[in-house]
């Protein structure tokens, strides 16, 4: 952070551009969880020396968190270099790394922002950088988003809806619909399937299809199934 606030006075200086680029390693748990942490962590330092290959001495990389890096590229002469960088990112991890005689194999999904177009502050640019890395997740993984106003108007929806889902299961607004069962041979009502509907007070009925995938990413499906 403290690179990036430097950067940023001196891309504002000069009157050039900066480029700050999330990636996150696509399959990083799998190793963990199957040759263990020490493993993981010859992954980490395998990774960061790959990377570090491509990008210039001028430019900054560092292990932002769990199995995320941040590069800062500073000074950049518009998005096409950043896509470059991008590609060039991609194709280090698509590789296979040798750790102990083991090829790891991860991939990448990689968020990029700009500055000054997508951000005036250090926190903007992260913030963003980190919305379109989730946005590349999205999109099958083993790629990289700009970062677009459109992503920061769903991250605002989707945590609007997030907590008015909260606050569903208080109110209980949560509704159950039965759908009958009928026996083919018999034409009687063999059953019920149980239906969860959201009664929203200012949006009405909310569709399935909005919040469940939400409910189940942020635990609230246990509380909503019970």
């Amino acid at each position: 952070m403290d690179r990036l606030s430097q950067g940023l006075v001196r891309v504002r200086r000069e009157g050039t551009a900066l480029a700050l680029l999330f990636i996150d390693l696509d399959r990083f748990k799998n190793i963990n969880d199957t040759l263990g942490h020490s493993a993981g962590d010859k992954l980490l330092v395998a990774v960061a020396k790959e990377l570090r290959g491509c990008i210039r001495e001028s430019d900054t990389i560092a292990r932002f968190g769990g199995d995320e890096f941040a590069v800062i590229l500073s000074p950049i002469y518009g998005p096409k270099n950043a896509s470059t960088v991008g590609q060039n990112l991609l194709k280090v991890l698509s590789q296979p790394f040798d750790i102990d005689g083991y090829e790891a194999i991860v991939g990448g999904s990689i968020g990029i922002t700009l500055y000054p177009n997508d951000g005036a502050t250090a926190e903007e640019l992260v913030k963003n950088a980190d919305a379109a890395m989730d946005r590349a997740k999205e999109q099958g993984r083993n790629n990289y988003q700009f970062f677009t106003s459109e992503m920061q108007q769903a991250a605002l929806a989707r945590m609007t809806l997030e907590l008015d889902l909260r606050y569903a299961v208080e109110r209980k607004e949560l509704l159950l619909n039965f759908q009958p069962q009928l026996g083919v041979s018999s034409g009687f009502v063999a059953g019920l399937e149980v239906l969860v509907r959201w009664q929203h007070p200012t949006r009405g009925m909310v569709s399935p299809v909005d919040f469940i995938g939400l409910a189940e990413d942020t635990g609230l499906i246990v509380a909503i199934g019970e």
